[in-house]
């Protein structure tokens, strides 16, 4: 007896949860500044963020990080 695996294609889609949010989060890359907004649920608090650290300190180059929940269904 010999196992035969069979393979069909089954179409799938990815969509954003809008209950999962968006988190947010900056990183001054600065040279020596490991300062970091933490996780924001407000993009705007991110940026706020970004702004007020230029403010305090000069420091002018961030790498931000957003994420969110996505959920694959498949199609009909």
């Amino acid at each position: 007896m010999t196992a035969e695996a069979v393979y069909r294609f089954v179409p799938h889609t990815i969509q954003h949860v809008p209950e999962g949010g968006i988190v947010c989060e900056a990183f001054c890359v600065a040279h020596g500044c490991d300062a970091e907004s933490g996780p924001q649920g407000d993009p705007d608090a991110t940026l706020d963020w970004c702004l007020r650290h230029t403010g305090r300190t000069g420091h002018d180059l961030f790498r931000r990080a957003f994420s969110d929940h996505a959920r694959v269904t498949r199609d009909s």
